[in-house]
């Protein structure tokens, strides 16, 4: 994720200071991903130094307030029109796959058992927490939630694939 990117987000709305930021960054996400305020602030340190933010000064309690520049504005369009790059061939529970396989690993079943479990309680969780962006009527967030379960779904699927490609432990 592009914390540069969603700081440039919550600027394109009106002018920041730190904190706000920090908060409408966890407002933005509903709390889901932890963003420490140190990262914050670099982030925008480096923001102002490729000219993407600037500040005009400091607000009534002495608070340095942040502002998009036009080429940060330029930069945030640019960004939204691009694709996402979607490098799964590196996901890590692939890649396990592949090194068990290469080493001869011989509790694949195991790998299969305990990511299936992983994956159900991740469904569980998104579910319950779908119902309570559905009654707080967060249609963005509910919207990347929707994502996120098919994602899972496709996880549970291949998994499945997997365990019926696994050959029966030989008998003694």
């Amino acid at each position: 994720m592009s914390v540069k990117h969603a700081i440039l987000s919550l600027l394109y709305e009106k002018p920041r200071h730190g904190y706000e930021l920090k908060t409408g960054f966890d407002h933005l996400v509903q709390k889901k991903w932890a963003i420490n305020p140190g990262q914050i602030y670099t982030t925008l340190d480096r923001l102002v130094r490729d000219e993407w933010v600037e500040s005009p000064g400091q607000d009534d309690k002495d608070r340095k307030i942040y502002s998009l520049t036009a080429k940060g504005r330029e930069e945030l369009v640019q960004w939204l029109a691009k694709p996402v790059d979607r490098l799964l061939i590196r996901d890590e529970m692939y890649f396990k796959w592949l090194c068990a396989a290469k080493v001869g690993y011989d509790h694949k079943k195991q790998i299969i058992t305990q990511q299936r479990e992983l994956v159900i309680k991740e469904i569980l969780y998104l579910t319950r927490f779908k119902k309570e962006l559905k009654q707080d009527n967060q249609e963005e967030m509910l919207d990347l939630v929707e994502g996120a379960l098919l994602h899972l779904e496709a996880d549970l699927k291949w998994l499945d694939l997997m365990s019926s490609k696994l050959k029966p432990p030989a008998s003694l």
